[in-house]
């Protein structure tokens, strides 16, 4: 069975975003993103919530066109519609069965790109099995956080440690799930 892997960048106090969505304060080149950008190439398929997938407008991201070229894109979404025959991403409904029906196909571990609320609801349905915290070493004090509101409390079992000459730090975490 396929793992789901949250692969996500952070500050020291939990946030994937600072208000506003900024994410300008996190290292966007380095040793680290080097490292980050060479490890996406392992997935075959990508998931995220809605937000996440229109946060890539402002990068240049074309509604129903893929983030990441090497994956299968699943945009997990109650509302959002592609009217288009070129949509290359699937949007699917929030459901855990088709988590499950991912997780159970043959392929690479799946990446979780985002976002916190989706991450948190991911969290407390026990659906994420692995941690990759890219943490930049800065406090944002508010924002977008790590898990969104979930409160589900989960105990997490280091597997290995990177860290890099500008103090950002790579922390893989297997989930527990109890």
């Amino acid at each position: 069975m396929r793992k789901i892997v949250y692969y996500v960048a952070t500050s020291l106090d939990g946030y994937i975003a600072a208000e506003a969505d900024d994410v300008s304060m996190f290292a966007m080149e380095g040793e680290g993103v080097d490292q980050y950008m060479y490890d996406l190439e392992s997935f075959d398929t990508v998931i995220m919530g809605r937000k996440t997938y229109e946060f890539g407008y402002q990068f240049g991201l074309k509604p129903g066109q893929p983030a990441y070229q090497n994956m299968e894109h699943y945009i997990f979404s109650d509302s959002l519609y592609f009217d288009n025959s070129h949509c290359q991403v699937n949007v699917v409904p929030v459901e855990l069965e088709k988590l499950t029906e991912l997780k159970d196909q043959v392929g690479s571990d799946i990446y979780l790109c985002g976002g916190g609320v989706f991450a948190g609801w991911l969290l407390k349905n026990g659906m994420i099995d692995e941690l990759k915290l890219k943490i930049n070493p800065l406090i944002l004090g508010k924002g977008v956080k790590l898990f969104g509101d979930c409160s589900a409390g989960v105990k997490l079992k280091p597997i290995y440690n990177q860290s890099f000459d500008n103090g950002f730090q790579i922390n893989t975490y297997k989930v527990i799930n109890t």
